[in-house]
Formats: structure tokens, C-alpha cells, sequence
């Protein structure tokens, strides 16, 4: 079987990049897997390319390579295929356009997997006809705007299958009525261990994510602060990379000063594998108001700690069984989150336990097994073929007319905020 992935930029760093690349490497053991990466910024991946899979790069925006795009007057042009209510539209071309539609159109490919909606919009618009179309929804369909869920109603009926990585999100999608569309959810793959287990000794909590707002890092800074109170002994390590302003990196920095934390938080920048960092410590957290997966959850649950996270929407609750192998906790909630750090910090017999738990529950994020699922949902596919191909010309006409609508009303709103933000 010949399956392509098509990423948006597999030469960066990202969750969607290392799924990606973990479930290409699991089914490259048996199948000629392509990676195609619209853009390329760097000559190697910064997550290191997936053994025995292609990776096929369609725009060079490498400056001084031979083969670089950036002149190219389709590249100033914006594109029409992928959707403006997509973020990452501005990046995107009349070139990404044409190139994506070229490589999409080639006749031997049996599967083509999306990985974002803009680029589930192109598969489900250029690819083969005889190819499956098999979008994958790495986030989660209440966190798109609602212009881009109007593109999925109306672009993801020309999808086979769609992926989601909770059952919640699957819900979530099939409540949408995506006539002929299997909606299937398969959480994100995570390796095994590879270093030597430590044992867990340290008195360490590891919390990995990107320095946004929504991961609440300002909440579980609050809630280490009671944690250091009993116990100053402990600390807590946060790894992960900010926007480009800094300015999450430097609230928190604040915070940590003025609640008089220093050596006992520490703000790390992102590391290319938390394995050795997760190695160290005795205890995961994750204070996230929202989650898609929860992938550093994951990771630590295969490294065989306990996790202690927020029971936020979708991710946390699927992977981690309160009292099993992890607590849950009201989303926002300091003193419940400093409360159920402490019961494991206090307690190393329920922490090794739980951890024990962690690691072989976990198991079921095997790459090979989730590779199994995935493998499941495309020999089903292509033994019923393939479904829909078009919209009729009258539904087509009506999307345009809609889409012309919302894009009107959003941009007489963000006219009026700006408009109200310098009056204030």
C-alpha cells in the first residue's frame, strides 16, 4: 500500500510533526509511506526525518538554496484552493496551490492523509479519484473559528474517513452529519522509554507545553507555590517555547520572582525530546484549560510517571483513570491542583504505584498499535472504494455566496475592534 501524509511544514518542531512522523515510521515497516511537506524552511528536519519514509518537499523557502521559491511571482499570489479561514492561509500561495494539486493528482497513490483542515480542504478538492481521502483533526472541531467549521461542513463530505484523537472530538464531528464520512477516533502514538529507567527518585515535576495562555502555566505556578510551603525540597520544571514576543516567557518569569520561587521553578526552553528531563523526575503535570490529546501526558505515562492534570474538555479524561495511574482536577482550580501534587509528593508508595499503572496503560500509545488502527481504517476503506467525488454546481454556488457573507461580517468586526481598541 502507498500512503502519503501531507504536513504543512515537517521541518519544524510540533505535536501534529512528531505524530506524524511516529505513525510514518510505524507503517513504513510494511508500506511505501511519503511524507509531503508543503513548505521548507530548513535543509534537515528539526525532529529528525522518520526512518524509511520519503519526505518530499514542494515549496523551497530556504534562502540561498537552488531551488528556492520565494521569487516566484505565484508565491505573492494568495491562494484560492486552501481556505482563508484556515491560520496558517498567509502562508500559503497560488504556488502551494498548483504544487499541492500536482502531487495530490498522481494516480498510485492508494491513501492520502490530511493533517490540518486547510490541508484536508485540498485533499478533499484535488486528490486522485481513486485515491482514499482520509483527513485527520488534530485539534479539535470546537477549537476552530466558525468560519473554518462552515468550510468543514461543506468540504469534509468529499472525505472517506476523518480522524479524530479523542472519542469526544469523534462525538463532536459525527454530531456535524458528514453524510458517507467515517468518523473514527485514534489518539496520537508515543515510543517506549529508551533511556535507563532512573527510578523515578528525584524530587522533580515536569510540565512540557508551549508557553501560551491556555496552558495555564500562571495557575500552576500559583498552585507550586503552596506545593514548595510543605514541601521546599521539590521543583518544578516547565520546558517549552514561547511566541516570538516572549511575552508569556516573561509574565511567568515575573510571577515566579514576585511569589519569591526562584530554584524552585525553573523555565526551560523547548527540548527536542523530554525523555531524559521525564527520566529525572517523579511526577508529570499538565494545568491546561483545553487539550486536543495531551501528548506530554502521554509521553510521561510511557516514561512511567503519574500525571497529575486539569479534567479539561476532551484529552486528559481519555488517557489518564483518576486514581489509577493520575488525578484529575477541576479545570482552574490552585489549590485542588497544589492538593493533589502534594498527596503524591507525601506518599511514594502511591506514586510508584500509579506510575507502575502509567507505564503499562500507556502501552496502548505503542506506535505499532496505533499504527495497527490506522492501517485497519485504510484496508476498510479500500475494499469499499472510494465515495463522493464532487459537489453538485447549485451547492458550490451557495458555499461561495455563504463564505463571501462570512468573510464580510469578520472583517467589519475586527474592523470595529480595532476601531474600539484605539478609543480606549
Amino acid at each position: 500500500m502507498r500512503i502519503s501524509f501531507l504536513l504543512h511544514n515537517a521541518y519544524t518542531v510540533g505535536g501534529t510533526i512528531r505524530s506524524t512522523f511516529n505513525l510514518a515510521a510505524a507503517l513504513a515497516a510494511h508500506h511505501d509511506v511519503e511524507i509531503i511537506s508543503v513548505l521548507r524552511y530548513r535543509t534537515t528536519p528539526a525532529m529528525g526525518a522518520p526512518p524509511q519514509v520519503r519526505l518530499t518537499p514542494l515549496v523551497d523557502l530556504r534562502r540561498g538554496s537552488a531551488h528556492y521559491d520565494g521569487d516566484d511571482p505565484r508565491h505573492a499570489q494568495p491562494a484560492r484552493v486552501f481556505p482563508r479561514a484556515d491560520g496558517r492561509h498567509r502562508q500559503y500561495s497560488r504556488l502551494t496551490d498548483e504544487r499541492i494539486g500536482r502531487c495530490l493528482s498522481r494516480p498510485d497513490t492508494d491513501v492520502i492523509v490530511g493533517t490540518r483542515p486547510g490541508l484536508n480542504v485540498h485533499i478533499a478538492r484535488q486528490a486522485h479519484p481513486a485515491a482514499i481521502r482520509v483527513g485527520q483533526e488534530h485539534l479539535s472541531l470546537s477549537g476552530h473559528g466558525w468560519r473554518m467549521r462552515h468550510e468543514i461542513r461543506h468540504r469534509y463530505p468529499l472525505l472517506d474517513a476523518l480522524t479524530t484523537v479523542t472519542e469526544a472530538d469523534a462525538d463532536a464531528y459525527r454530531q456535524l452529519g458528514l453524510p458517507d464520512v467515517r468518523v473514527q477516533a485514534i489518539a496520537n502514538s508515543v515510543p517506549a522509554m529508551t533511556a535507563r529507567p532512573t527510578g523515578h527518585a528525584g524530587k522533580v515535576v515536569v510540565a512540557a507545553g508551549r508557553l501560551i495562555p491556555v496552558k495555564r502555566y500562571d495557575l500552576l505556578v500559583k498552585a507550586f507555590a503552596h506545593v514548595v510551603a510543605a514541601h521546599p525540597d521539590w521543583q518544578l520544571r516547565i520546558f517549552g517555547r514561547g511566541d516570538t514576543t516572549g511575552n508569556e516567557r516573561n509574565t511567568l518569569a515575573t510571577l515566579i520572582d514576585d511569589l519569591g520561587l526562584n530554584g524552585h521553578v525553573f523555565l526551560n526552553d523547548h527540548v527536542g525530546s523530554l525523555e531524559a528531563e521525564l527520566a529525572e523526575a517523579s511526577i508529570a503535570v499538565s494545568a491546561s484549560d483545553r487539550e486536543s490529546f495531551g501528548m506530554t501526558i502521554a509521553e510521561a505515562m510511557r516514561c512511567g510517571l503519574p500525571v497529575v492534570a486539569a479534567d479539561c474538555p476532551h484529552g486528559p479524561r481519555e488517557i489518564i483513570t483518576h486514581g489509577v495511574d493520575g488525578l484529575l482536577v477541576r479545570p482552574g482550580d490552585t489549590e485542588g491542583l497544589a492538593a493533589a501534587l502534594c498527596d503524591l509528593i507525601r506518599d511514594d508508595t502511591l506514586r510508584r504505584r500509579m506510575g507502575e499503572a502509567a507505564r503499562h496503560n500507556s502501552a496502548r500509545y505503542a506506535p505499532d498499535r496505533i499504527a495497527e488502527q490506522h492501517l485497519g481504517l485504510y484496508q476498510d476503506l479500500l475494499k469499499r472504494g472510494p465515495g463522493r467525488r464532487s459537489l453538485s454546481p447549485l451547492r458550490e454556488a451557495a458555499h461561495r455566496t455563504r463564505t463571501t457573507a462570512i468573510d464580510t461580517a469578520h472583517r467589519l468586526r475586527s474592523t470595529a475592534r480595532r476601531a474600539v481598541a484605539r478609543r480606549g
